[in-house]
């Protein structure tokens, strides 16, 4: 009797520790069910961090605003979108806003270096053009720590810091024909529709360019309505597309400057896809476009200092109002 009572005990012992080990179908269980809170936890976090980015993208165009209404302050002017002296497109330029702005956003010792009596493709600019500034890049942008040759101009064979941020030169219409980021390729009749960081310059055999910065009382249709730098980035999968990134310290025409065209496709992320969309002048909308990897949408200060984040669905003849600094339109793109 008392072997058949420990034969028991034993037998439930034996089924009780049984029971504390994981069968292969419970532990393929527990597996899929981390594995769905996981999925269904990852778009939160991700969502999370794009927050984050774009909260630190729109404090650092805060910071280039601010930096160009101090440099305002200190010379009576908006710092010159870019200085050619000379036709499009073999000529030699000079320094543009980013450069301008450097002693502004505590780059003081990189301004120094930088010879203003050299051209800006000169190999005594060389350490400038190379250097990564933080300030100039948003977090989301895709390798903006990595150096390139532009797809154009004087600087195609030179090697640049890549950025992610330009400047509004204006707003390009079939009917004026105008690109503002060019000083050989401007129009006296449509001068309303530059924006406020123009290229200048003087060109020979020319009977008009725009010679002298923008300054703050020529906004007529409002700073708090009219843009003045904004984000440029794009999907790099092509050669042509990794080229024709943002270059904050190249000069050239759009490279850290852009034209508002009234088409939809030039303000999307794809540069390639953009290419393939047909509409007026070819090409150059979407070399000179703006957009973000941001989703659906792009950060953009405006010449007061405030920032908005621009959908990627906005009317377009909205977004071209607040391109213009004197066009009298309404404009209203704030967003969020």
């Amino acid at each position: 009797m008392h072997w058949q009572f420990c034969n028991k005990a034993q037998a439930r012992s034996n089924k009780s520790g049984s029971r504390q080990a994981f069968t292969l179908v419970e532990l393929l269980v527990v597996i899929a069910i981390i594995g769905l809170l996981v999925a269904l936890l990852l778009p939160a976090v991700n969502a999370a961090r794009e927050a984050a980015r774009r909260t630190q993208c729109q404090n650092s165009l805060k910071n280039i605003a601010l930096a160009i209404h101090n440099y305002n302050s200190a010379k009576n002017e908006l710092p010159a979108g870019g200085v050619t002296n000379g036709v499009c497109c073999s000529a030699q330029s000079g320094a543009s806003w980013p450069i301008f702005i450097l002693p502004y956003i505590e780059e003081q010792s990189l301004y120094d270096r930088y010879d203003f009596t050299q051209f800006n493709e000169s190999p005594a600019n060389q350490f400038v053009r190379e250097q990564h500034v933080e300030l100039y890049n948003c977090p989301s942008d895709e390798e903006t720590n990595i150096l390139d040759r532009p797809a154009s101009g004087p600087g195609s064979g030179l090697m640049y810091a890549r950025s992610s941020y330009r400047g509004n030169s204006g707003l390009c219409t079939v009917q004026s024909q105008a690109f503002w980021d060019s000083s050989s390729q401007q129009n006296k009749e449509y001068d309303f529709q530059r924006g406020p960081l123009p290229g200048i310059g003087t060109m020979p055999n020319r009977s008009w360019s725009v010679e002298k910065p923008t300054r703050l009382k020529e906004i007529s249709d409002g700073t708090s309505k009219t843009m003045l730098v904004a984000e440029k980035s794009h999907l790099a999968v092509s050669d042509e597309a990794r080229r024709r990134r943002t270059f904050w310290a190249y000069t050239y025409t759009s490279y850290n400057r852009s034209l508002t065209f009234l088409q939809t496709r030039s303000i999307i992320d794809d540069y390639d896809r953009c290419l393939q969309i047909p509409g007026d002048f070819g090409g150059d909308p979407c070399k000179r476009s703006w957009g973000s990897l941001h989703p659906s949408g792009f950060n953009a200060a405006m010449c007061d200092g405030s920032v908005n984040y621009i959908s990627d669905s906005i009317d377009i003849f909205v977004f071209g109002n607040a391109s213009t600094i004197a066009g009298g339109e309404i404009s209203n793109i704030t967003g969020n």
